[in-house]
């Protein structure tokens, strides 16, 4: 359950940085409409497609986790050795180089 919060505290965090530098682009892009008036630079249809997309990815991420924390709390002793398989083999592949 934790692990969601940070998930999605981070895929906040990214929309922000996102949403930041799609602005800071619009205001260079028009430095004296926007900046005399003290407006807010108008998002295109580009970039309401791209929040859109980011927060289909964080509904995405966040559901996948949800699914995983489920499936981990059904079959707690499967997901124990599966991960230490994975882990092993990880190891094993990074040990050759």
């Amino acid at each position: 359950m934790s692990t969601d919060a940070v998930i999605s505290r981070e895929l906040k965090s990214l929309q922000e940085a996102v949403a930041l530098s799609q602005q800071q682009r619009a205001a260079a892009a028009a430095p004296t409409d926007n900046a005399a008036a003290g407006a807010e630079p108008v998002q295109t249809a580009e970039d309401e497609e791209w929040h859109a997309d980011l927060r289909a990815l964080a509904d995405e991420v966040t559901g996948f986790f949800e699914e995983a924390e489920k499936n981990i709390s059904q079959h707690p002793t499967s997901s124990v050795v599966g991960a230490l398989l994975v882990g092993i083999l990880i190891g094993r592949l990074l040990g050759r180089h």
